[in-house]
């Protein structure tokens, strides 16, 4: 008989000359204890043994590692010919360590192997893949057109307290990295044409520049790209965790659908809000590139009339109309994502990475096509 303590765990080991073993333990099975007790385990290798009888009684804690040292020992891999018998647990723990079967155990013992797919195979898979999710984006599309002028058009329906706060998160804060990212940029560009320019000494047609750029294109795709890295993450990492938290099937239970009850108060505050804030972020790229036209010596009604001059109202609708649509996108894709989020620890930043790609992307798109219709409508 050997006793041996390790930590808070009490390891007693009983072979008799007939060939019965009796293992008592007690105290804590965990992780940490467990290595210890199969140091003193390893006599029963060494032993004919045809009886085993694990007492359980006296633990007052096991966790998985515990767990997986009791089923190795009532599968026999400790003692090959002896009938073994694991008593005193609790009956959940027992149900458990019963439950682990030998097949369990070689499926866990062989490597897994990742077979490698050919080339047509991810192909198909790729395809697949894009197909699968441009239905669910027609099926988004659909829903949110659908549900969107009623519940718009219908006070008792539309939670406006939650498009303010939606309105407040995404855009009023969102109003310092605006002024910074635009005045930047029109310092950028106010910098970098005023050279070659002056070369032709046409500097003061860098305020013909900077407005032009500004408004037309610039102005609405900073803001939306700066809104497709603050509020698409945002809201897909909002919708995400409720779809992971089981907070949405929460909703549907209750009656609520979730489109109605979530998503279009979002996709109304970012329609709403993105041409606001393309108006600010134009006006301060604009600001910026007059800042540098001063410091070339110009004086500021010359540059005022320059931007007049160059500014037209239709610059201006394209910028507004630019902004609603970018605003829809953003808040769309955001939602939408968030909605596709699967279960598993990585989900959420998943949903998170593919909504703000897949709303740049987009915003790219709808700008390209914006560019290719206005300059065969102005021909």
């Amino acid at each position: 008989m050997t006793t041996a303590t390790q930590r808070e765990l009490e390891t007693e080991v009983q072979i008799t000359p007939e060939g019965i073993a009796r293992v008592i333990l007690r105290g804590r099975l965990d992780a940490e204890t467990v290595a210890g007790c199969w140091k003193d385990l390893q006599r029963l290798r060494a032993a004919t043994i045809n009886k085993l009888e694990v007492e359980a009684a006296g633990l007052r804690f096991c966790d998985s590692a515990g767990l997986a040292l009791l089923s190795y020992l009532n599968l026999r891999r400790m003692a090959p010919q002896a009938a073994v018998s694991v008593i005193g647990l609790e009956p959940e723990l027992d149900k458990l360590v019963r439950g682990f079967t030998p097949a369990d155990y070689e499926a866990f013992r062989q490597p897994l192997r990742n077979r490698r797919l050919s080339l047509p195979e991810e192909v198909g898979n790729t395809v697949r893949q894009v197909i699968t999710d441009f239905r669910e984006q027609l099926e988004f599309l659909g829903s949110v057109t659908g549900k969107l002028p009623l519940t718009f058009l219908d006070r008792k329906r539309m939670r406006w307290a939650e498009v303010r706060r939606v309105f407040e998160s995404a855009g009023a804060n969102a109003v310092p990295i605006v002024s910074l990212v635009s005045t930047l940029v029109g310092l950028i560009i106010a910098f970098e044409s005023a050279q070659p320019l002056a070369q032709f000494g046409a500097q003061i047609y860098v305020a013909n520049l900077i407005g032009l750029v500004m408004v037309r294109e610039l102005g609405p795709l900073l803001a939306a790209i700066l809104l497709a890295g603050r509020s698409a993450s945002a809201f897909a990492a909002e919708l995400g965790t409720m779809k992971v938290n089981e907070e949405l099937n929460a909703l549907e239970t209750f009656g609520l659908d979730p489109m109605r009850f979530l998503v279009l108060q979002r996709i109304t505050a970012g329609i709403l809000l993105t041409p606001l804030l393309t108006f600010y972020a134009t006006f301060m790229g604009i600001l910026g590139g007059v800042w540098i036209t001063l410091g070339l010596g110009f004086p500021l009604s010359l540059i005022l009339h320059q931007l007049s001059s160059s500014i037209q109202l239709s610059d201006i609708a394209l910028g507004t109309v630019k902004g609603l649509v970018f605003g829809a996108i953003v808040s769309g894709v955001g939602c939408m994502r968030g909605l596709q989020t699967h279960q598993g620890p990585s989900a959420v930043g998943v949903s998170t990475t593919r909504a703000v790609v897949t709303s740049i992307l987009l915003i790219i798109i709808a700008d390209a096509v914006f560019s290719v219709l206005f300059f065969f409508l102005r021909r």
